[in-house]
């Protein structure tokens, strides 16, 4: 295991989408919606020949709106498949620019409205989609180099955070075969720190999201039990858990640091809070690979900042989870529910509802112990495609027993595209042909308060 102690100097890298979410643009090509788009197109060209409106231009008017919605994806090295940071690189994309944006395709962003207000909300405004399709409707000009905005100067080539502290990368890199399934592989890294860390910014990053389904980054705390009899540094399957049909496996160690899914941006903690990395502890990777096709390799990196000062909130990830469910074949619409209850007063800072191909909705509501409910988030077209986080504009503050409850959908039926076999039922399990419901969220407390207080007890997530 090596660790780098400053970010290193990666060679520019032009990444793809994966085919299924190239199939899913194509597909929603073909789903263009007539009407939406003619309205634009209208709207757009009346604006173009009022004689006070001159048509938009790249560096006037449409270049902000991609600095604030597209650039985090669309420049060197990320998950986009081409560039945005220039006219040059943007004007040959412009008309399937118009294309996604009338269509909400992107930027990906699935809240329905109605429910919860978000930080890190990526859709665009009316207006914004306005410009867009005016720009493209009037011949996309680039303009005056004058009115260009300066470029955003916080990205570092081969991040999404600051330049890392400290970057931990998997010991090898990881062969992928063309096919076949592959087990999750998880490796042990010891962090080597001698003190305790707060953390403040977290990125996972594969070399080839190709072929990443997801990875998660475990704390192993100095005398934990979590895979205490396995080699440090090593690739390893985990043993088979010893179960029966009844048992909910769906629980996963609550030590989670950080994870990483298509479209899932990197971890960027608000000022005064941070993850604790105790002296001592290990990092264990899971990491679930899918053959695409191509053979290719794979060496993931994790990269850290850490704060500053000592934080005044801690924050740890949770979740509920049910891993007790059979989907019948067919099944247009399965509901499943998961309740997680709170031990302390604690702050609800940030969703994450995770599902795969078979999901269709997702719905996180509250209920306060004096039995007041309130639904925070509802994901009524869930994509699995993006695995996005949900950070709440204003954290709401969970009195002790208040509960978190989950409730996801999943079409197991004909009619939806991403289905592998609606003939057959579908149970918990980890391969992206199974399916999982975890709702996933960030919980902030006093940084002095033990975690332990925090965690789950025995029963403590409940399945119906």
């Amino acid at each position: 295991m090596e660790i780098i102690r400053q970010a290193p100097n990666f060679p520019v890298l032009s990444h793809s989408y994966t085919k299924s979410q190239n199939r899913e643009v194509a597909k929603s090509m073909k789903r263009v919606s007539i009407l939406l788009a003619l309205t634009l197109f209208c709207a757009g060209y009346a604006l173009a020949q009022e004689p006070n409106n001159p048509p938009p231009t790249f560096t006037k008017d449409v270049a902000p709106i991609l600095q604030k919605h597209c650039q985090t994806c669309h420049r060197p090295g990320e998950a986009a498949p081409f560039s945005m940071l220039t006219y040059e690189q943007t004007k040959p994309w412009a008309p399937t620019i118009k294309m996604v944006v009338t269509q909400k395709i992107m930027p990906p962003w699935y809240a329905d409205p109605q429910y919860g207000h978000f930080a890190n909300e990526r859709s665009l405004s009316a207006a914004e989609i306005r410009t867009l399709v005016t720009w493209v409707n009037a011949g996309a000009q680039k303009g005056a180099a004058e009115d260009m905005p300066p470029p955003i100067k916080d990205f570092v080539e081969g991040w999404g955070i600051p330049a890392p502290d400290v970057v931990f990368q998997l010991p090898k890199p990881f062969p992928v075969p063309a096919a076949g399934v592959i087990d999750y592989q998880y490796v042990i890294v010891p962090t080597g720190f001698t003190e305790d860390k707060w953390v403040e910014m977290l990125e996972v990053r594969p070399t080839d999201r190709a072929v990443v389904h997801h990875i998660i980054a475990y704390l192993r705390e100095p005398g934990s039990n979590y895979f205490k009899d396995q080699k440090k540094g090593v690739f390893f399957v985990a043993p088979p858990a010893k179960v029966d049909e009844k048992t909910d496996t769906s629980a996963l160690p609550s030590d989670f640091l950080v994870g990483y899914a298509p479209g899932q941006p990197a971890e960027i903690l608000h000022p005064g809070e941070g993850k604790l990395i105790k002296a001592g502890s290990d990092i264990v990777f899971e990491v679930h690979y899918t053959p695409n096709g191509t053979p290719t390799t794979d060496q993931t990196r994790l990269g850290l900042v850490f704060a500053k000062t000592p934080p005044k909130d801690r924050v740890l990830t949770l979740s509920a989870s049910n891993g007790t469910f059979k989907i019948p074949p067919g099944a247009p619409d399965y509901k499943v529910d998961a309740t997680f209850e709170v031990r302390k007063d604690v702050t609800l800072v940030a969703l994450h509802p995770h599902m795969h191909s078979r999901g269709k909705a997702f719905e996180y509501r509250l209920v306060f112990p004096d039995g007041r409910k309130e639904t925070i988030l509802s994901v009524p077209a869930f994509n699995w495609h993006w695995q996005l986080w949900y950070n709440l504009a204003e954290p709401i503050v969970l009195p002790q027993g208040t509960k978190i409850e989950c409730t996801a959908h999943f079409d197991n039926s004909p009619n939806n595209p991403e289905n592998p076999d609606p003939t057959k039922s579908v149970i918990w399990g980890q391969q992206s042909w199974d399916e999982m419901m975890v709702g996933f969220f960030n919980l902030k407390f006093d940084a002095a308060m033990p975690a332990q207080e925090i965690k789950p007890q025995e029963g403590a997530v409940h399945v119906h």
